[in-house]
């Protein structure tokens, strides 16, 4: 495992009470395989989370996000995966297209039924956090495999 953490950012894009989740199924040996999750990556050399924000989204949806809102950060710490440091965003306006996406299928779900779907445990936590919360807040969530054991909001 590498000792060295990831940087990453995570966003939900909203339109008329929907958010735009991502079904990972199309890439071998994800981490995410299976799950239904927002969209978002890795950063790149020297982009602020904003950028990657908006760089990942619209590689990953055709849509180009505009004045993306940075509401957390989720510390991610797991026995196989390493740590992560996951820069959690939302938005409402956007411009564009909806296009394929190579990593998954795209789909527009009421959080209510998101949370029906196939996720991280730790993603019913922030995602209630996005819902109840107006602040800025950060989590830290610890798994053994694909089971959360320990959390905590800072």
């Amino acid at each position: 495992m590498d000792c060295s953490p990831r940087l990453t950012t995570l966003c939900y894009i909203e339109k008329d009470g929907r958010l735009l989740v991502l079904h990972r199924t199309k890439k071998r040996g994800d981490e995410n395989g299976g799950k239904w999750v927002g969209v978002g990556g890795k950063f790149e050399y020297g982009e602020s989370p904003e950028e990657c924000a908006v760089r990942e989204a619209k590689e990953e949806t055709g849509l180009t996000m505009k004045n993306p809102r940075f509401r957390g950060l989720v510390t991610f710490v797991s026995d196989e995966w390493g740590v992560e440091y996951m820069h959690l965003f939302t938005c409402t306006e956007f411009e564009g297209e909806l296009a394929e996406c190579d990593e998954g299928e795209l789909a527009w779900l009421a959080p209510e039924e998101l949370l029906s779907k196939n996720i991280w445990e730790g993603d019913r936590l922030f995602l209630r956090a996005l819902a109840e919360r107006q602040d800025f807040f950060t989590l830290k969530l610890r798994y053994e495999g694909e089971k959360l054991v320990e959390y905590r909001f800072g």
